[in-house]
């Protein structure tokens, strides 16, 4: 993975998260109601959409946190 892209889209109410490249997008499966995932030509998943997503206030930021190695105890 190359970079991690996060959208929160306040209008919308929607958060997307890339973790391969949005120009390889070849289509998507609805897995429930608000949850969508995005995959490439070949079906691997490469990212997701969230939907009815709602930030208290409006979200200026988006923070994102990078673990290395195995997430333990989360």
């Amino acid at each position: 993975m190359d970079k991690l892209r996060v959208l929160y889209d306040a209008e919308g109410h929607t958060l997307t998260v890339w973790v391969g490249d949005p120009k390889a997008e070849a289509g998507c499966d609805e897995v429930d109601d608000d949850t969508v995932l995005i995959k490439d030509e070949r079906g691997q998943v490469i990212g997701f959409e969230k939907l009815n997503v709602s930030m208290a206030g409006e979200a200026e930021e988006v923070t994102v946190e990078v673990l290395k190695g195995p997430a333990r105890g989360r």
